[in-house]
Parts: C-alpha cells; structure tokens; sequence
C-alpha cells in the first residue's frame, strides 16, 4: 500500500505494530510526536530530505542597518547556505563593463577563425583576476536564530533594491510532496521510534500481574526497538547521509 499522507503514514505504522488486532498503549499525541521525530530525522540525515534550491532576495533598508538576512523572511524551510550571489540592479545593462565588451568583441573574432583555446584561457584569466579584486563573499549561518551574514561592509557593498541569490538546502515538504511519506527508512523509522515509546509506556507496569498471570514486558519491548533504531540510524548513515559539506555555512 502506497502511503500519500501523514494520516496513513500514522495509521500504517500503527498496523505494522500490531493494530487493531493488538493494542497499541500509545496516546494519539504520542504517535504524532514519533513522527514528527521521524520526520525531522529523515530531513537532516537522508539526502531525499532536502533538495538544492536557489532563492532570491530583494535588499531593503533593514537589512542594511542589521547587517545580515532573516531567513525566515526568504525562505523558513531552509536548513543551509551553501553560497551567496551578488547582483547590482544596473549590472545587467552594463555596455561597458569589461565583460560584456570581450564576449561581444569575441563573439565575432570567433567566427573569423579565433579558437575557443585563447578564448577559454582569456576568461579563466578573467575569472582569476575578478576572485582578487572582488572574492567572494563568506558567510554564516545557523539554523536556531535562522540569520544570515555576509562578512563584508552592508553600508559600502549593497544598495537597497540590489539583489542577493543564494544557493541553499531546503527541507522537502510532505504537504507537497506526498512520496516523502511512502519511504522506505521513513516508514520503519517511523514505527521504530512508537515501539519504543509503546515499551517505555509499559515499562512502567514493569511487574504488574494480570488475570492468568501473563506479566507486561515492557522493557524488552523497549530494548528491542532501541536496536532497531540503531541499526536504522547506522543504516543511514551508511547508505543516505550525504558526505560532510566544509564549505556550507
């Protein structure tokens, strides 16, 4: 069966657990709780849990005077900045910007027989000579306070109406996405995380005896849904996570 929402997602979890043949000693904002835990653990570990998305943000006078960016004002569901672009607003219609001037001198020296040999070496050069004289910019961020800052003068550097674009991670959303909550790791992790809370509800009853002497054996079930998640979270790690990003702020 094919899981499309967070409501059968729950409910699958439920059966594979047991449910309605067993029941299952787990509140109903228990269960929500697992997998809102699930969920957060599948989107910053599994590399289906982000995606890479450029945004875009019109510089206002706020900024400027801060000295860094509200993320949440650009985009709340992004967890890191990878790099930062910086667009003047009269960049694009720059004629005589150095440039814009060689690649249309080069577009005709092309055609007249020029080989893409010295016109590749002639913008590497370029290229080499623009990363001394305007390198680009460092920048920090954290997911808690979701700031964003560009090591660089705001008052001397931006102008309000120019333009930042970023490279960043962004969470996938299950309300769009409806695939996110039919994987695989999802689903197990899922269950894995309410068996535990399931073992540590009973676990509390740990000794108590019931009509015919059956015993709640809450601790081995929590023992044994600790090591299955274990072996998932290793899994993961092994198989998902993406490689460490040194550069990514």
């Amino acid at each position: 069966m094919s899981v499309t929402s967070r409501e059968e997602l729950k409910e699958y979890c439920l059966r594979k657990l047991g449910y309605p043949v067993v029941e299952i000693n787990v509140d109903d904002q228990q269960v929500e709780d697992r997998i809102d835990d699930a969920i957060e653990h599948f989107t910053e570990y599994h590399f289906d849990g982000v995606e890479t998305r450029y945004l875009k943000h019109q510089i206002v006078e706020d900024d400027v005077t801060n000295g860094y960016l509200d993320m949440d004002l650009v985009d709340p569901s992004v967890v890191s900045v990878v790099r930062a672009f910086q667009f003047g607003s009269g960049a694009a219609n720059n004629f005589m910007g150095v440039k814009y001037q060689m690649a249309f001198n080069d577009f005709y020296g092309l055609r007249n027989g020029g080989t893409m040999q010295y016109y590749d070496q002639v913008m590497r050069h370029m290229q080499m000579i623009s990363d001394y004289l305007t390198p680009e910019k460092k920048i920090r961020f954290n997911r808690v306070t979701n700031k964003l800052y560009l090591d660089m003068d705001w008052s001397e550097e931006v102008t309000v109406g120019d333009y930042l674009m970023f490279e960043c991670y962004v969470t996938v959303d299950g309300e769009t996405y409806k695939e996110l909550y039919n994987d695989r790791f999802l689903k197990e992790y899922a269950a894995a995380l309410i068996k535990r809370q399931w073992g540590s509800n009973l676990s509390k009853f740990e000794g108590m005896q019931l009509p015919g002497g059956v015993q709640f054996n809450g601790q081995q079930m929590f023992q044994d849904a600790q090591e299955e998640i274990r072996r998932l979270e290793e899994e993961m790690s092994l198989k998902y996570e993406l490689p460490p990003d040194f550069m990514t702020g």
